[in-house]
């Protein structure tokens, strides 16, 4: 693999470890857990892995350590970091025991189950340091959740002598990874499963965990091409952004580049939720910024958009929800049908209620909104064009303003989604260290004989010699939901917390950035220079652990 200049440079790059994790290390265990809800009925589901303490790693005495060979999978979508969990494991794994073998399955949860692997060598895991993207081993999104998976993958790890399996992927993986831990301990296969918390959302995340690998990267990613954006619009003065970014669950990566790059409007799917507001609403307050910016002459401004926003306003969550349940049950009897006949299918399954919603929808977003679930049952939202049908929406209501002597100025919109630009990207410092330290926290939860653990790094607004290393139970993050028209277990989103500072502290500023020009240009990552610069982590984390010690 020929290397460009910034990935020779960030090659030489050295993670920064807490102090706990630099030398020996033994295992400091707190009180039994719980779930954060359905306790009973989650107790009963994982009876061998539920309970557990959480752990804290401090500073041990140096001891030889059994040989375990590891196996490692990235699940799901690229998140930058990635690669540097895997040099953590890989670096630990070794330093306990030299003999220590690692192995990556190949392109995700499936390269378990069709027994595709390789051997990761030292010269093979020193090209990827410090790099993005998952090519060390490639990703995706099988789900592991059946039996005869589990056993076809306990075929391929007895026969490669594979004592523990770490899954890197988000709360869908991890729920995955946690029945996983479950089966084999209650089968006493001897083989341990830990996980590591990836998603560039920044949904998974709790008291335990506070942030996910790759949100930091990411969101200073789309905060430069935001900003770009941003001078454009006060250099050509005619055009007003509608920006879509990622996120379909929660709202963090709009909050904390809103926060960056200070837009003109910023979205927050958890609030249109909880003020119960309609599509129409959003469209109203929209055209009113707008029309107050042109009462000042400034035609022009940037709005952030949430990926998943359409699923939080209330009227159409409904409709999602019932189209859920209507898809996993007659999916197969509506698939093959020609548009038209698919419309008027769902209509006459619909509640009189969702269909009179469905109806009132443009076409295409209707049709986006029945097409197949991804592999988790969710709603594709990346295929939904939220930010064309707000701008066409406010389009018109700008019109009907116009139109009954209300002056608006001029209107014209451009379009953007910034999803794939930031998955990949090579990691910032802070993602760097954090990702390596997850590595080497995971490699010594193995190494004390844990299962069904996330890797967890905390008192991550402090440099990175004072971050705390641990463990948390995956089951304490569980509690019961409706996935697939079925209840299942599975780890609770992290949604934006509209009593957190963070979202407060938007909340001060929005007016403001509504009617004047406040953008702010954040530039490109920086990776050489002052720490106060490369080494800073995001506004929401910062803000968050401020609120702690208050």
């Amino acid at each position: 693999m020929k290397a460009s200049l910034l990935q020779k440079a960030r090659a030489h790059y050295q993670p920064k470890l807490p102090k706990a994790l630099v030398g020996s290390v033994k295992v400091k265990e707190g009180v039994p857990t719980e779930s954060v809800g359905n306790q009973d009925e989650i107790k009963k589901l994982f009876p061998n892995t539920y309970g557990m303490p959480i752990i804290e790693f401090v500073p041990g005495e140096d001891c030889s350590m059994e040989g375990k060979n590891v196996g490692v999978i990235l699940s799901g979508g690229q998140a930058p970091g990635g690669h540097n969990v895997i040099c953590g494991i890989f670096d630990a794994v070794k330093k306990q025991n030299p003999n220590n073998k690692v192995y990556g399955f190949l392109m995700g949860p499936s390269g378990l189950i069709d027994h595709e692997y390789i051997e990761l060598t030292h010269e093979y895991v020193e090209d990827y340091r410090n790099t993005g993207g998952f090519d060390m081993i490639g990703s995706g999104r099988t789900k592991l959740e059946k039996i005869d998976q589990f056993e076809k993958g306990r075929e391929i790890l007895q026969e490669l002598n594979i004592k523990a399996l770490v899954i890197i992927g988000g709360d869908d993986s991890n729920t995955n990874a946690c029945v996983l831990a479950e089966y084999y301990a209650a089968k006493n296969y001897g083989i341990q499963i830990i996980g590591c918390p990836k998603t560039i959302d920044g949904d998974l995340k709790n008291e335990q965990i506070e942030t996910s690998f790759g949100f930091d990267t990411a969101t200073k990613v789309y905060s430069e091409l935001i900003g770009n954006i941003e001078r454009d619009a006060n250099s050509a003065r005619k055009y007003w952004h509608f920006i879509k970014v990622m996120g379909r669950s929660a709202s963090h990566i709009a909050l904390e580049c809103a926060m960056q790059c200070q837009p003109n409007v910023c979205l927050i799917s958890e609030e249109v939720e909880q003020k119960d507001m309609t599509l129409n609403q959003i469209v109203e307050d929209l055209a009113k910024v707008i029309a107050n910016r042109a009462e000042d002459g400034n035609n022009f401004g940037v709005v952030l958009v949430p990926e998943g926003l359409i699923e939080f306003v209330p009227a159409i969550s409904r409709l999602i929800d019932e189209l859920n349940d209507l898809l996993a049950a007659h999916g197969e009897d509506y698939r093959d049908l020609e548009p038209e006949a698919q419309r008027e299918y769902i209509l006459a399954h619909l509640s009189e209620a969702n269909a009179a919603t469905y109806e009132t929808l443009p076409q295409d977003v209707a049709h986006q909104l029945s097409l197949d679930r991804d592999p988790h049952g969710n709603v594709q939202v990346s295929l939904i064009e939220t930010e064309k049908l707000l701008s066409d929406m406010v389009d018109a209501k700008l019109d009907e303003w116009k139109s009954e002597g209300k002056y608006v100025g001029s209107f014209a919109a451009q379009h953007h989604f910034f999803g794939y630009e930031g998955r990949c990207a090579a990691p910032s410092n802070f993602d760097a260290d954090y990702c390596y330290a997850l590595g080497v926290s995971a490699a010594n939860l193995i190494a004390n004989d844990k299962t069904g653990y996330m890797a967890t790094v905390q008192n991550l607004s402090s440099p990175a010699d004072e971050w705390k290393a641990g463990g948390v139970p995956i089951t304490m993050m569980m509690n019961i939901e409706r996935r697939n028209g079925e209840m299942k277990p599975v780890i609770r989103k992290a949604l934006v917390d509209l009593n957190g500072a963070p979202f407060k502290k938007f909340v001060e500023k929005r007016d403001e950035f509504a009617r004047k020009t406040c953008f702010v240009y954040p530039g490109p990552i920086q990776y050489w220079g002052p720490s106060e610069i490369c080494d800073r982590d995001t506004r929401t984390l910062a803000l968050e652990n401020a609120a702690k010690k208050q």
